[in-house]
């Protein structure tokens, strides 16, 4: 019972960015390598801007990574030594990510 009221007591952006933060940043620096946490630190700064006007759902796991990818390319596309490559493998990170969400959101479906 006392879990319930300490964790009710934590804001909600901070609940939210506590449950994604780690796999954010995973994700990120498998697209940045060493780049990757100021790329995080953009990701949550817009995540937080934006929080407020979202319409709360179960999809918040998908809309950060949508954000941390677009940090992501926005970065690669910045680098002088900027290749298609690098987009192509975001691209790729993006796809398995949309997967592993699919594949989530369709195991919380009722049976039929």
């Amino acid at each position: 019972m006392m879990g319930n009221v300490a964790t009710e007591q934590i804001p909600p952006f901070e609940r939210f960015y506590l449950a994604q933060r780690d796999e954010v940043l995973g994700y990120l620096r498998r697209l940045l390598g060493p780049r990757a946490e100021d790329a995080w630190q953009e990701t949550f700064l817009r995540a937080l801007r934006a929080y407020d006007r979202l319409e709360h759902g179960r999809h918040l796991r998908a809309w950060v990574f949508t954000i941390a990818t677009n940090v992501a390319l926005d970065d690669l596309r910045a680098k002088p030594d900027y290749s298609s490559s690098d987009l192509e493998v975001a691209a790729v990170e993006l796809q398995r990510d949309a997967f592993r969400e699919l594949e989530h959101l369709t195991g919380e479906l009722p049976p039929t």
